[in-house]
């Protein structure tokens, strides 16, 4: 797999749906499929989770991270009930 960066920005109503789509997957404990910027991938339900906190000199910036092993990916991706 190739190495990928990418940023997409959404309007508050696309980014609020892909956030309560996250929270509904990790309360039933399952693996998390999204699309961003065309490709689309599964976050698998042992996938770790931080908040990062930035500040620069003319901004602010929080991140929230989810990070996970492609051999968890894969085992995930099988899951006919993710979300």
């Amino acid at each position: 797999m190739s190495e990928r960066d990418v940023e997409k920005t959404y309007t508050v109503e696309e980014f609020a749906a892909k956030l309560r789509r996250l929270a509904d997957a990790l309360e039933a404990g399952k693996p998390f499929r999204i699309q961003i910027a065309g490709e689309r991938f599964t976050v698998p339900r042992n996938a770790q989770f931080s908040v990062e906190h930035e500040r620069g000199e003319d901004e602010e910036e929080v991140e929230f991270q989810l990070k996970w092993s492609l051999a968890d990916s894969d085992e995930d991706a099988e899951d006919d009930d993710a979300v």
